[in-house]
């Protein structure tokens, strides 16, 4: 079978893929984003996972918004993000639309893989449904399906997408070998064949929701040793010593996987009667920490007697994690917006994030560089770990008796740390 493949969703995800799978097949990516496509053609990646040099490299990757171009493929691998709405519920809207494009070009015998996160039966309950009226096709006799899904980490550039090990499966056996293959191609750690769709599709779903756990777990350890006086830093790397401590580090929990993953697994179980507990306490834990460390910034700034109402507090970093310009889910919105209850007057600076995003996103206005910070801040929150920010000198932008809240323990001589 020579593969001729098409990537729909060309992120964070699709991007690395379709420019691995270009080195070696005929590949088609697809964005209904047109400025995104233009700048790929341009070897140009806003994201900065994917370099000039590396999209160069990728000799048989070509670019479209026409969904016609993607007929000649074969193999569909679908990317597209999975969000939750406003009452935390999963979000498939972006899937079902993508399943109908896939419908308009499949044809009898194609493979249609699918690496967005999903509850357990996602696949197949809802979106080879739609495959199935839009192409009149019949799965599993006229087209096959799988899932592998994506383990990508933004802004990590030890872990890539060919040094992480991959999860596949497939709707037959066949098929299955097929998809393994496949991917085995370009993985050098490997792949894992799963028995079935589901259980690939358990598997990712799980790997986020324990990781959640984990951190609520340390987080609420951070606020208890906070009433202590201790450190939770001291605390966790006297605790490491021992052979089979868990290592986690306390922090704000949001992005595209931890902080949203784990609501589609708790969305299915209460399909099927039954309510979690654990994982709805996790996340409602890490749901509230960014008010959490903001109110304890404004409770040290009134212990050194600083007017709040009409303070000037720096937040450094609005993206929802370090190097990385991602401001999907940030979880420093929820610090911005206490602080902004507070009536402060708030800068943010974020020398990653892309300044119409965020406006688009959040309605919020950003500082790029330095340059544009005031002389003299009552209160610094240090909300994300950029390498960039580890440069900085903050000690010329407080004002006497300025307050340091550092969530992610970039300066050694802060005044609070998480």
């Amino acid at each position: 079978m020579e593969h001729r493949i098409g990537i729909i969703g060309l992120g964070y995800v699709g991007l690395p893929l379709a420019v691995e799978f270009g080195k070696k097949y005929t590949t088609i990516g697809f964005d209904i984003n047109e400025k995104r496509i233009n700048e790929l053609r341009s070897s140009f990646d806003r994201t900065r996972e994917m370099d000039r040099e590396e999209l160069n490299r990728a000799r048989f990757l070509t670019y479209t918004t026409d969904e016609n171009e993607l007929k000649p493929c074969n193999i569909y691998i679908v990317t597209v993000p999975t969000p939750i709405d406003i009452f935390n519920r999963p979000d498939i809207t972006l899937l079902l639309k993508a399943s109908e494009t896939v419908g308009r070009v499949i044809s009898p015998g194609d493979i249609v893989i699918y690496e967005s996160t999903v509850y357990p039966g996602a696949t197949e309950e809802d979106c080879v449904p739609v495959i199935e009226r839009v192409s009149g096709l019949t799965y599993n006799q006229d087209f096959f399906c799988g899932y592998s899904p994506e383990r990508i980490n933004p802004g990590d550039k030890k872990h890539r997408l060919t040094t992480i090990k991959k999860v596949t499966s497939g709707s037959t056996p066949e098929v299955a070998e097929i998809v393994d293959s496949l991917y085995a191609s370009i993985i050098e750690a490997g792949t894992h064949r799963a028995p079935s769709i589901r259980v690939a599709e358990a598997a990712k779903v799980i790997e986020n929701a324990q990781r959640d756990i984990n951190i609520a777990f340390i987080n609420e350890l951070s606020m208890i040793f906070a009433r202590m006086g201790i450190r939770t830093k001291d605390v966790l790397e006297a605790a490491r010593t021992k052979w089979n401590f868990l290592s986690f580090e306390p922090g704000l929990v949001g992005g595209h996987c931890i902080g949203v993953d784990p609501y589609y697994l708790t969305h299915k179980a209460e399909s099927l009667g039954y309510i979690p507990q654990i994982i709805l306490a996790g996340r409602r834990l890490n749901d509230g920490m960014g008010r959490y460390v903001a109110t304890q910034l404004i409770k040290m700034m009134v212990k050194k007697a600083h007017r709040i109402t009409d303070s000037n507090v720096l937040v450094m970093g609005i993206t929802f994690k370090e190097n990385c310009p991602d401001i999907r889910n940030s979880k420093v919105i929820d610090i911005i917006r206490q602080l902004k209850d507070f009536a402060c007057n708030i800068d943010i600076f974020d020398p990653f994030a892309d300044p119409d995003e965020v406006k688009h996103e959040y309605g919020l206005d950003i500082i790029t560089s330095e340059a544009g910070l005031r002389p003299q801040y009552e209160g610094i929150m240090v909300a994300v770990s950029h390498d960039e920010f580890r440069q900085i000198d903050i000690n010329k932008y407080k004002a006497p008796g300025c307050v340091v809240y550092d969530v992610k323990n970039v300066y050694s001589d802060s005044d609070e740390y998480l």
